[in-house]
Formats: C-alpha cells, sequence, structure tokens
C-alpha cells in the first residue's frame, strides 16, 4: 500500500501527483498555480502541502468573515475535519491542502481542538510557509533573469508570469492581511503590487522595484487614490511629478485607501500621498523654487486674503503652490485627514448617515498656481474693483472647478448652475436672464372646403 503523499519526501514526489492529489481534495478541475511540501520540526512537528488555486470562485468575498481555508487536518493519518477553522487567518482562505500532525490528541472534541494550543503554533508555521510559497512565486520571474535565460523565454514569462496571475485573482486578500495582519505586515508589503503612470497598460510594480528605480535625492514614496485608473493619471495633482519624472503609484481599488494606512513606510522611505499638503521632493530646484515662493507670496496677498474671506469656512487656507504645472488650482486635504477618494468611498456605504457627512470631509487647502493666467487676472481685476461681483462669480467657478478635478463631490449644485448660467450671461452680452415673451403664433385662415368638394366631384364626372 503506497504512504499518503504528504508522509512522503518532496523529492520522491512529481508534479503530475502534486496536481492530481489537489485536484482530489479541492475539486477543482484546473492545475493548482503553485504549492508547498515541508516537514516542520521543534515545538510542534508536522506534515503538510499547501496549494494555491489559479483561479479565484466567484463568491469569494462574499461572507468573506464566514469563509475559511479548505485545509484537511490529519492525526496520525486519521482525518479529523476537513475543514477546519482558526488554523490560518482569513485572508488566506484562498489556500488548499492538508495538515498531518502526531502531537494533537484523537479523541478531542472539534471545540476543544480549536483552543489547543498547538494549533496556534501550527497556525504561525502555516502562514510563514504559505508566505514564503507566495514570495518565491512572486520573485520567479527575477530569478529566470538572473540566470541569464533567453531573452524571449524571459519576455514570454512577462507575458505570462505566474504571480501576476495570482495577484490579479487573490490580491485583495493580500492587502486584508495588511490590514489585518501586523506581525506578518512586512512580508506582505513585498507581496503588494500596483499600477503607476510608468507600469504601462498590463503591467504592475512592487514596492521593491519602484524603491529600486527612484532617483537618489526622492525622498518619499508617492501616490495617488482614485476611482479609477483613467481618473487619476490626468489628474492635475501629477502634473508636477510627472515634470519632474516621478513615479507615482495609482491606488484604484476601494479597499487600497483602507491598506495604505497600515503601510507608512518601505526601506526607510515613507509613503505620501500626492493629494495632501506638505507635498516636497528634495531635488536640486527645491530651494530656489521656496525662494521664487516667497515671493509669489507677497504678491498675491490681497488675492489669497480675499478668498479665504470669499470661501470662509469652505476653505481653511489659500495658499500659492508651485505643484501644479497648468491647472488655476487644486484643493489639497490634511495630512492626516481623509482623501477626497475615502470620502467617496465612506458616502457610498450602504449604512452611512448623510448627517454624519460633515464630520467625515477634511479641511480643505486651496492652493493656486501663480503662473496662471486666470489667477494673475483675478489678482488685477481685485486691485481694480474689489467689491466686483463678477470677480466673486469667477472666484466661486474657480472653488466649484477645483472642487471638481480635485475628485471631491460638489453639494450646492444649484448655487453653481446660477454662477455659471450669470457667467454665460456676460460673455454673450446680454443684460438680462429675464425670459422673453412668448412667442405669437399668426391665426390661420378657413379654407372653402365646399369650393375643394366641387372641383373633386367635377373632376370624378369627367372621368
Amino acid at each position: 500500500m503506497q504512504a499518503a503523499i504528504w508522509s512522503r519526501e518532496s523529492k520522491d514526489v512529481d508534479d503530475d501527483e502534486y496536481r492530481n492529489f489537489y485536484k482530489s481534495i479541492s475539486k477543482d478541475y484546473s492545475d493548482p498555480l503553485t504549492w508547498i511540501h515541508f516537514r516542520a520540526e521543534g515545538e510542534v512537528e508536522f506534515k503538510s502541502i499547501l496549494f494555491v488555486p489559479s483561479e479565484a470562485p466567484p463568491d469569494m468575498y462574499d461572507n468573506y468573515y464566514q469563509k475559511s481555508a479548505q485545509l484537511r487536518l490529519y492525526v496520525r493519518k486519521v482525518l479529523i475535519t476537513d475543514e477546519f477553522e482558526d488554523l490560518v487567518p482569513r485572508y488566506l482562505n484562498f489556500l488548499r491542502g492538508v495538515v498531518d500532525s502526531d502531537d494533537l490528541p484523537l479523541n478531542v472534541s472539534r471545540e476543544t481542538l480549536q483552543q489547543h494550543k498547538v494549533l496556534k503554533v501550527m497556525g504561525k508555521k502555516l502562514v510563514r510557509k504559505a508566505l514564503e510559497m507566495l514570495r518565491k512565486l512572486a520573485t520567479s520571474k527575477d530569478e529566470a533573469e538572473d540566470s541569464g535565460e533567453d531573452a524571449d523565454e524571459v519576455a514570454d514569462a512577462e507575458e505570462d508570469d505566474p504571480y501576476l496571475k495570482f495577484w490579479k485573482a487573490f490580491g485583495k486578500n493580500i492587502k486584508l492581511g495588511i490590514i489585518e495582519d501586523a506581525p506578518n505586515r512586512s512580508k506582505l508589503q513585498k507581496l503588494l503590487r500596483f499600477k503607476t503612470n510608468k507600469s504601462g497598460e498590463d503591467g504592475f510594480v512592487s514596492l521593491e522595484t519602484y524603491v529600486d528605480r527612484m532617483p537618489e535625492w526622492q525622498k518619499a514614496i508617492y501616490y495617488i487614490s482614485g476611482e479609477s485608473v483613467e481618473a487619476v493619471e490626468n489628474s492635475p495633482f501629477l502634473e508636477k511629478l510627472k515634470k519632474k519624472g516621478l513615479e507615482v503609484i495609482y491606488l484604484v481599488d476601494p479597499i487600497d485607501e483602507y491598506a495604505i494606512q497600515h503601510v507608512t513606510e518601505y526601506d526607510g522611505k515613507k509613503l505620501q500621498s500626492v493629494t495632501k499638503e506638505g507635498l516636497s521632493f528634495g531635488d536640486a530646484d527645491e530651494s530656489s523654487e521656496k525662494k521664487r515662493l516667497e515671493l509669489y507670496k507677497e504678491k498675491y496677498q490681497p488675492l489669497t486674503g480675499f478668498l479665504k474671506k470669499l470661501y470662509e469656512s469652505k476653505i481653511s487656507k489659500v495658499v500659492v503652490s508651485p505643484r501644479v504645472e497648468t491647472t488655476p488650482c487644486i484643493l489639497v486635504t490634511s495630512q492626516y485627514g481623509n482623501s477626497a477618494n475615502m470620502e467617496r468611498i465612506m458616502r457610498s456605504q450602504a449604512f452611512s448617515d448623510p448627517s454624519k457627512q460633515a464630520y467625515m470631509s477634511s479641511q480643505k487647502t486651496m492652493e493656486l498656481n501663480p503662473r496662471h493666467p486666470l489667477v494673475s487676472g483675478m489678482l488685477s481685476r481685485f486691485n481694480e474693483d474689489p467689491e466686483s461681483e463678477a470677480l466673486k462669480d469667477t472666484a466661486w467657478l474657480l472653488y466649484d472647478t477645483a472642487l471638481l478635478q480635485s475628485g471631491f463631490q460638489m453639494d450646492a449644485v444649484d448655487e453653481f448652475a446660477s454662477r455659471m448660467y450669470r457667467t454665460m450671461k456676460g460673455s454673450l452680452g446680454i443684460d438680462s436672464l429675464e425670459l422673453e415673451d412668448e412667442i405669437e403664433v399668426p391665426e390661420e385662415e378657413e379654407e372653402e372646403e365646399e369650393g375643394d368638394d366641387d372641383e373633386s366631384e367635377g373632376g370624378s364626372d369627367e372621368l
């Protein structure tokens, strides 16, 4: 009789046996993406084989907290349960496999078994081995490049990278692990993949690759959050960074905003949102930009004071900033406040309370582009006539446009529409928006039906 596959040495088991065994325990018709076969020794001894499916089930994230990994628990090759809970953290619920221990008692209830201290030690080792398996999968392409494989083979591997296949199927699990599993957070950070402004249409970038590509003078890892790649790649917040040739991570999955709060730095580099105040670059141009900024602040002080008074509590402050290149102005949030994208996510929650949305909103700072013609034109108009109604309308339209372009939701839509109509009136040279009198409809003359009938009858007689 052949020994159980997990009790044999891994070198004595071929790949086809692993694949067939996976299909028999998982009822999955596809081959596993990867697997790890190991024997744990030390405080607790057990044998295990862990598999990663090639695809996620359709209901992967339905009732996430009620699902556990399908790991079969054996004690001395006797099956105890085929779906044991709490053996690995919830975010690893995609794992399939077997665990066989000689240290657990056979005649014990399932409830008592869950509290057994041996299981906690086993769980830690299983998580470590699972993350080791994923890390090996993630670095398989890099190892192929370092080994000097043929360039065409490496290019083909990039198109069919097994880790990218895993990431597209189970990337959300890794992000959930970042939130839930603090002890293994540093290992999980190495498994993260993101779209960036330099990753290409189908590419993903790891934090490790991002840091390797950073210029020497760059001090932080920059990121921007939004609803989609299309929404963030043309954002005015990226204008200065693109000009400097810097890479920016795109956080376009709703869970990204929650996960990134637990990743404050990587490899000694802090993560910095480009939509929040306090953005700095650290390059050689920064010192000269600061001196130039002081001159702009002095020049635009009358306009910034006027705008702050006009906007009142909607804006915490109005400043001149070199952050943008071609946009007149943007709205940034405080360093520790919610971003515009986070406000959008919180508004969309099923149980969100509209009456408490004011508490979710962050303090906003308006940053003006001192080189933009609209901004300099507003300063000239203010110096000529600070009480001009047209100037106030223009200032509010500037705020409304910046609100939308910075990703925030507009509340006073009616006021925005009224200001826009008044601006259209001025551009068309119209004196008033009062409705004109209705056009008069001319009265139609009655047709002589009898004459028409006689003519038609005469025509029929001739025929």
